[in-house]
């Protein structure tokens, strides 16, 4: 018999399923001509109340990098990222462009974290 390669038939299958876990932190604050100057907002946490209606008492929560984001409304209007900060351990948010937002005009930060996990299942079949 010539020399002949044997090759191994193995045919697999996989399936793989991912939970994306949303966690979302959501806080109200009302403008107050107080932290207004020179047409940027600043709010510290402690200004803020959260989804139940309760004070914050320390730090916002922050966003995890590369699996969460922020998201700011004024006066019921989605901001661009780039017009606001939040601070160093959600200690503040600072609010660019703000001279033309009437006082009492409603601020809501909205926090979005994610924890993905992932599984995977290969059958193999000979």
């Amino acid at each position: 018999m010539p020399t002949q390669l044997f090759k191994l038939v193995i045919d697999a299958s996989t399936s793989t399923t991912t939970d994306t876990n949303p966690a979302v932190q959501k806080y109200f604050y009302k403008l107050s001509a107080g932290h207004r100057a020179g047409g940027t907002t600043t709010v510290p946490s402690t200004s803020f109340s959260d989804d139940a209606g309760a004070a914050v008492v320390s730090n916002l929560v922050t966003a995890t990098a590369d699996n969460g984001y922020y998201s700011l409304f004024v006066n019921g209007v989605l901001q661009q990222s780039s017009l606001f900060t939040v601070g160093a351990n959600g200690s503040q948010v600072v609010i660019t462009s703000t001279s033309t937002v009437p006082v009492s005009a409603p601020i809501t930060l909205a926090v979005n974290n994610f924890a993905p996990t992932s599984s995977s299942t290969v059958t193999v079949t000979t």
